[in-house]
């Protein structure tokens, strides 16, 4: 699959998850979890921000709504959602929330049009992530942060099995990154980390989304599929999964 194939399956999976909210929702939102973002990103007066990935806008929202002082811009890909966000910061009255999409590789603005850059669980579907961390650099200003928040495989996963797991569902996941690993891109763009903090995710799957799990697990190690707390039910698959939560700085 190249990288067009795998934005357009990404997009098209999504469209279909934003069809369905309410079980989306118990994928993705966790209030606790939004709450230490919010109590750890460095938003300062009159900062403009962009948030990567921002899907239905779960992050756009509640800083948009907690800091009229500041511009917050967020783009993607998935269209629906985007002008689902708009009526709705239209009718919220939230005047300082934009919403931007793009082809998922060129981010649509000039260099250094942000003081902020932050993404929350989109990154793992990133095709070209070299890429798309080389524009976080590019648009951001110098001394400009990066806020990452996204899953990662488990220390003893050495054979990726929450990768081919979380890939049954076919919307374009690409793979889950390591803190080194993230260290390492965002490194090579002339970021270095200031912070971080951990924390988990249990992800439910539906069943019907997940053809061929039965082969994934003949082939991974019992042990690594275990560390995972892998529990199935008649209609749903639900692991846990540690989360990265890490703050770069734009130094180069």
């Amino acid at each position: 699959m190249n990288i067009k194939e795998s934005i357009d399956a990404t997009k098209k999976g999504f469209e279909e998850s934003f069809s369905i909210g309410e079980y989306y929702n118990r994928q993705t939102q966790d209030v606790s979890h939004l709450e230490q973002i919010m109590e750890f990103l460095p938003i300062r007066k009159g900062m403009r921000i962009l948030d990567l990935g921002t899907g239905s806008g779960y992050l756009s929202f509640p800083i948009a709504k907690a800091r009229r002082d500041c511009e917050i811009v967020g783009l993607d890909i998935v269209e629906n959602a985007l002008e689902a966000n708009r009526e709705r910061a239209q009718k919220e009255g939230i005047s300082n929330l934009s919403f931007v999409s793009y082809d998922g590789i060129d981010f649509p603005f000039a260099d250094a049009s942000f003081d902020l850059v932050i993404t929350r669980y989109a990154l793992h579907h990133f095709p070209d992530i070299e890429h798309s961390i080389g524009e976080v650099a590019r648009v951001l200003k110098k001394g400009g942060a990066f806020f990452i928040s996204d899953p990662c495989p488990n220390e003893c996963d050495v054979t990726r099995f929450v990768d081919e797991y979380m890939q049954l569902k076919k919307d374009g996941h690409i793979k889950f990154y390591t803190k080194e690993e993230w260290e390492k891109l965002c490194g090579n763009a002339g970021m270095s980390m200031t912070d971080c903090f951990a924390s988990s995710i249990r992800f439910p799957k539906k069943k019907d989304t997940a053809y061929g799990f039965s082969e994934v697990l003949q082939r991974h190690d019992p042990a690594i599929i275990k560390s995972y707390d892998l529990v199935e039910t008649d209609t749903e698959i639900y692991v846990t999964e540690q989360v990265n939560n890490i703050l770069f700085t734009l130094t180069d």
